[in-house]
C-alpha cells in the first residue's frame, strides 16, 4: 500500500499522511502541510484503500484529500477565499459569486421590493443579490478576496454593500443612509443587515477589528468594511490633508465613530482615484 493523505486518527488535524506502513508527523489543515507528532495513545491502522492512487489514475496533491470539500458545519469556509453553503434555508447571495455547485439548487433574482429598487438607483449603493435555495452544496467566492463569516443574534451590522457575499434569507436587510452625512455634502449609503442569522462578507487582504468604545475611531470611506450598527456616524472631509490622507483626489472623507462596538476596516482603499 503506497502513502496517502487520510483522515487524522488523533481528531486535530483534517489529515495525517500514512506512508504505507505507519502514521508520520506530516499532517494537513484546511490546505497547509505542518509537523505534528501523534498522540500517546496508539492509533489503529487505516483501512485498505481501492487499487490506484487519487482519482482514476491521477495523483498529487490536489487530489490527496487536502483540498477536499469541507464537511464539519452546513455553514462554513471551505478556505480563506471561498464559503460553503449546504442548503437547507434560503440565503441570499451576490449576484455572480456562485462558483460551484453540488445537488439540485435553484438560483432566482432578489429585487427586494419597489423601495429598494429606487435606493439603489438614487444612492448608488449596489447589491444584486440571488435567493439560493434547494438541497445541495453551493460554493461562494468574490474575486479571490478573502471570506470572513459572523453570526448575528439580534443585532445589526452595517457594511458596504461591494463587501457583502452572502446571507441567511432570514435576516432583513435594507439601504441606509450612514448618518451624519446627507448627499449634498458627499452622503455615504450602506447596506443594513438586522435580526438573528449568519452574514458572509469579503475583504481585500487580512482586516483590522477595532474596538470603537476605546478611543475617537475614524476610517477611511474606500477602505472601511462593516460596523456595528448601533455606532453613531459623522461624516468628516479634510481639504487641507487631502494630499497627504488616503486615496482621495484632493479631498480627505473619512467616518468618525462613536460608541461601543466594532469598525472592520480592510488594508486596500479600492482603485486610486487619478489626478490632474
Amino acid at each position: 500500500m503506497t502513502g496517502q493523505w487520510l483522515p487524522d486518527p488523533d481528531g486535530r488535524y483534517e489529515y495525517r499522511w500514512w506512508d504505507g506502513q505507519k502514521w508520520t508527523d506530516q499532517v494537513s489543515s484546511q490546505g497547509q502541510v505542518l509537523q505534528a507528532p501523534l498522540g500517546a495513545q496508539p492509533a489503529a491502522s487505516p483501512q485498505a484503500a481501492p487499487a490506484g492512487d487519487g482519482f482514476g489514475g491521477i495523483s498529487g496533491d490536489l487530489v490527496d484529500g487536502r483540498f477536499s470539500e469541507k464537511e464539519a458545519t452546513p455553514i462554513a469556509n471551505q478556505n480563506t477565499k471561498m464559503l460553503r453553503v449546504r442548503l437547507g434555508e434560503p440565503f441570499m447571495a451576490r449576484q455572480g459569486a456562485m462558483v460551484a455547485y453540488q445537488g439540485n439548487v435553484d438560483f432566482a433574482y432578489e429585487g427586494g421590493g419597489a423601495s429598494k429598487f429606487l435606493k439603489k438607483a438614487l444612492t448608488g449603493e449596489g447589491l444584486p443579490l440571488m435567493r439560493c435555495q434547494g438541497q445541495g452544496d453551493v460554493f461562494l467566492a468574490e474575486r479571490g478576496y478573502d471570506v470572513h463569516l459572523l453570526n448575528l443574534t439580534n443585532s445589526g451590522l452595517s457594511i458596504s454593500g461591494k463587501n457583502v457575499l452572502a446571507f441567511s434569507a432570514g435576516l432583513d436587510w435594507n439601504i441606509e443612509r450612514v448618518r451624519g452625512g446627507s448627499i449634498a455634502t458627499g452622503g455615504l449609503f450602506n447596506t443594513t443587515l438586522r435580526g438573528t442569522g449568519w452574514v458572509a462578507l469579503t475583504t481585500d487582504g487580512p482586516p483590522v477589528v477595532l474596538n470603537a468604545g476605546e478611543a475617537p475611531t475614524f476610517a477611511d470611506t474606500n477602505a472601511v468594511v462593516a460596523w456595528s450598527a448601533n455606532l453613531q456616524t459623522q461624516l468628516r472631509a479634510s481639504f487641507t490633508a487631502g494630499a497627504l490622507i488616503g486615496r482621495g483626489s484632493g479631498e480627505a472623507l473619512q467616518v468618525a465613530f462613536h460608541g461601543q462596538g466594532f469598525v472592520i476596516v480592510q488594508p486596500s482603499e479600492g482603485v486610486p482615484v487619478p489626478t490632474q
